[in-house]
């Protein structure tokens, strides 16, 4: 069979896109957008990628120059939707880590069609890693290579003002693109940067907060050859994604739609000046129920997001008690606006085309956890005095799921009924489990995992029965197996 580039042709265009994350997520979502900015308006721009971490689908990306197909399929209105598109947005993946990418990607810093960036290193990507330098190459941390590639531009033009950048994150956590700058200030401190520099951070960019919404399984490899075949191309970069997209941005100079003009292409985008409606309810009722269910629905056998509402007996009144008896009455705002959007989330969540692995939803699990799900058990306590169940089990099935002692590569490995898996977060995190877990106490493991304030923000220790709840919870999973600890509930 011929390849995607035997068929198809890279678009040459303008740089005005750096991309920080060249994951599924982004180019089933904003490179997506680009793509159709590209053909619909007068944009006339590609996209740049920066590869965050050592290791990656950068090679993969640019051995097909760029080029892949998003899948997007779903039920709307009764009838069956699915649309494929070539993107052709993605000019290179650069990784910096690779000393002649590295040249590349700091050279782009004085390229002047250069507007904007976009980026998704996923919830524990924003965060302060002591010890990045300005002469490092590159920085370890997210926030640490914005620093230095924003210094660098600044130093390039001198200062200008016309030529800062508009920084619209997509990593899913509060005020993203508040605490990205908040970070990068912290280490133009650090390193001691001019007081200009600082001013022109202010002045001359715009670090916007943003919302994403789209659910993408990414590589659906059981159809691959199928869907290549009915493409007439092999593409080893497929990435699959539900039809439904929303962007919420949020801006804090003037909004950006004459440049990014979403509106015109049809593309379904809200500029605002205050997001935190749609962020509480995106946050809290999809991502809450992912991550309210999965670790749990894992470990009682089930492999997909699909399987999880097909499981009408056991895992899907799980989710459906957990999210209408207990998040949703944890926020505020129109109880039937929140249901309503529930109702469709769990429509969403059904959608055949796109089996969503759980596997994939697991990764970085505290960090999700502690943004998703703890703001409602927190919120639904201090309510009704009283703890949610199944937010609480949904923390002990969390911890059980990160059971493990031993590592593959930097992967904690799991075991599901004599099958292995692999469990993936930060290396701090997981060091702290398999060390807890050479013991298998489950009251002394509760203590120390709801003790981390660094992983929470706070001693939940200190919630009134909340740790003997957690230790119970896992004091049964252990003892009965997660169906069984599940069916109790």
């Amino acid at each position: 069979m011929q390849t995607i580039t035997d068929v198809k042709n890279p678009v040459k265009r303008p740089v005005r896109v750096l991309q920080y994350g060249e994951g599924n997520f982004l180019r089933a979502f904003a490179d997506w957008k680009i793509d159709i900015l590209n053909e619909k308006t007068d944009f006339n721009g590609n996209v740049v990628i920066v590869q965050p971490l050592k290791r990656g689908l950068g090679d993969m990306l640019n051995e097909q120059k760029g080029l892949y197909t998003t899948v997007l399929r779903g039920v709307q209105g009764g009838k069956t939707v699915e649309e494929y598109r070539t993107i052709n947005s993605v000019e290179a993946c650069l990784n910096p880590y690779r000393e002649e990418d590295y040249k590349a990607y700091m050279e782009l810093a004085g390229n002047e069609d250069l507007r904007f960036v976009f980026s998704n290193t996923t919830e524990a990507g924003i965060a302060y890693h002591e010890g990045d330098k300005l002469e490092d190459k590159p920085q370890a941390s997210f926030p640490g290579k914005v620093c230095a590639f924003l210094h660098k531009r600044f130093q390039v033009f001198e200062g200008a003002k016309d030529k800062g950048l508009i920084i619209i994150p997509c990593e899913l956590i509060d005020k993203n693109g508040d605490n990205l700058k908040r970070i990068v200030k912290q280490y133009a401190t650090e390193w001691k940067l001019e007081e200009a520099f600082m001013r022109w951070l202010d002045e001359a960019c715009d670090f916007c907060n943003s919302l994403v919404d789209r659910i993408v399984p990414g590589y659906p490899k059981a159809e691959a050859a199928q869907i290549c075949e009915k493409l007439g191309y092999q593409d080893n970069l497929l990435v699959s994604a539900e039809i439904f997209h929303l962007w919420v941005i949020e801006c804090h100079k003037e909004f950006h739609e004459d440049e990014l003009p979403f509106a015109k292409a049809g593309l379904n985008v809200i500029w605002t000046d205050d997001m935190s409606f749609y962020r509480t309810r995106k946050v809290r009722i999809l991502n809450g129920a992912h991550t309210l269910t999965v670790l749990a629905a894992y470990q009682a056998g089930l492999d997909t997001v699909q399987e999880c509402i097909a499981d009408k007996d056991l895992v899907y009144p799980f989710m459906h008690k957990g999210i209408f008896e207990e998040i949703i009455p944890s926020m505020e705002g129109s109880k039937e606006m929140l249901e309503a959007y529930a109702s469709d989330v769990l429509e969403r969540f059904e959608n055949p085309f796109n089996p969503h692995q759980l596997l994939s939803i697991s990764l970085n699990s505290v960090s999700k956890f502690q943004t998703r799900d703890l703001p409602s058990l927190l919120s639904y306590f201090e309510k009704n005095k009283k703890l949610p169940k199944h937010l609480v089990f949904s923390l002990a099935a969390l911890i059980s799921f990160y059971e493990g002692t031993e590592f593959e590569g930097t992967a904690l490995k799991g075991d599901r009924n004599g099958e292995t898996y692999l469990i993936q977060d930060s290396p701090e995190i997981l060091s702290t489990f398999a060390g807890l877990y050479k013991n298998r106490d489950a009251a002394l493991i509760a203590e120390k995992v709801l003790g981390n304030t660094s992983w929470w923000g706070a001693d939940l220790t200190k919630i009134e029965g909340l740790q003997k709840k957690v230790t119970e919870n896992l004091q049964t999973i252990w003892k009965d197996g997660m169906k069984s600890a599940l069916s109790s509930l």
